[in-house]
């Protein structure tokens, strides 16, 4: 999934973050809106993962959109 179709569908992925990452802040998330870099990144802070997980739990979250 391309930026513009992270951003076309950002109230749908936000409410899929929510859900499975709770502590995850609305600013945060409006910080990264769109930006799946800074979406990965914000699970590795946050929750301690690694790269490689925080790719795969956006990708997860990505195709359940």
């Amino acid at each position: 999934m391309n930026r513009d179709q992270i951003e076309g569908k950002w109230t749908e992925i936000k409410g899929k973050l929510r859900e499975s990452y709770g502590e995850l802040t609305d600013d945060e998330m409006e910080q990264a809106k769109g930006d799946r870099e800074q979406m990965e990144g914000l699970l590795q802070q946050k929750y301690g993962k690694t790269k490689d997980e925080a790719r795969e739990a956006v990708d997860d979250i990505l195709k359940a959109a």
